[in-house]
């Protein structure tokens, strides 16, 4: 088995093409090395994954000549990304170009392509909107109303919709992902994106942290390698996951507020943050939880990590990345 990362120099990416590696696939990465902290995880790849079993292809998923050209696979990952809704409210006009059309330029090539890649989309919970008012209970299930709130999530709601369309009007196997809170290894957070790792590292380093809102906010937090295993059932069982929309995060175990999180830090790490105060920015959900049951009930599947165990492991690497 071939597959073809977009993104695949990132956070998620990295530890995907790390797993997929393990399995004996060959993996072909498409990045424009944009992100923070690329070049680090490329050493890191290049290092853990035989160099017969990778191979890393810089372009930009808005070029479609140059997409279509690393297309012949039979998986294709699409995790390129513009990743932050304040870089969408400054620069929409990029952040469409990247979202939605360069989401447009993966499907379209994949349709053209001699054999339909199974095509696995990384979408997003802020399909959702804000979610004033809606009653979360267990969590979010995939039938509610899409509210597309922010530059960001109408880019990546009209990719998400356009991955679920191509199935049933194309005939190409999609499947998309709605991702809560993700966090692990190789995660390079900032404060616009990432925020459980920018928080750790901030803890970790003694920084000044600031919050937005009232820090109340509540997230599910979902650690990487829970999701990469799904992503991975999804491709096995293809003939059940084509068409379909999931919700995946950490679920109502792991749901936590965004200070309770940092205090969890300081607990772990016997120290102190500093903490400050700023405006709630705009798209922020008060509170966000998936609810995993389609996931469970369509393929069988089930988060395993809790965010103790994954938190730790989060940290451990920071601590080790920090000493290289």
């Amino acid at each position: 088995m071939e597959a073809l990362i977009t993104g695949g120099t990132g956070f998620i990416g990295t530890n995907l093409s790390l797993s997929l590696a393990k399995k004996g696939w060959k993996v072909r990465i498409f990045d424009n090395l944009s992100r923070g902290g690329t070049n680090r995880n490329i050493d890191f790849l290049k290092r853990n994954v035989n160099g017969k079993k990778l191979k890393i292809v810089i372009g930009d998923i808005r070029d479609f000549p140059k997409l279509k050209d690393n297309i012949g696979v039979d998986v294709i990952f699409h995790l390129a990304a513009q990743v932050a809704v304040t870089n969408s409210v400054l620069n929409p006009r990029e952040d469409f170009e990247v979202n939605a059309l360069g989401s447009l330029n993966v499907l379209e090539a994949a349709r053209a392509a001699r054999h339909k890649p199974v095509v696995v989309y990384s979408s997003t919970n802020k399909v959702y909107g804000n979610l004033n008012g809606v009653k979360i209970g267990k969590g979010v299930k995939e039938n509610q109303p899409l509210d597309l709130y922010s530059p960001y999530g109408c880019s990546k709601g009209a990719a998400d919709q356009y991955a679920r369309d191509y199935y049933r009007i194309y005939n190409l196997p999609t499947v998309v992902f709605r991702q809560s809170c993700i966090y692990g290894p190789h995660q390079m957070g900032v404060e616009d994106q990432g925020w459980v790792a920018h928080f750790a590292k901030k803890v970790l380093n003694s920084e000044p942290i600031t919050i937005f809102g009232t820090g109340k906010q509540v997230r599910d937090l979902l650690y990487v390698d829970d999701l990469v295993e799904a992503y991975l059932t999804a491709v096995k069982e293809v003939k059940k996951s084509q068409g379909q929309v999931f919700n995946i995060g950490g679920g109502i175990a792991n749901s936590i507020g965004i200070v309770d999180a940092i205090r969890w830090l300081e607990k772990e790490l016997n120290v102190k943050a500093n903490l400050k105060y700023a405006k709630v920015r705009p798209g922020d959900q008060k509170i966000f939880i998936s609810d995993n049951s389609k996931l469970k009930k369509v393929l069988g599947f089930e988060i395993k990590t809790s965010y103790n165990d994954g938190l730790r492991k989060l940290l451990l690497w920071l601590q080790e990345e920090k000493q290289r």
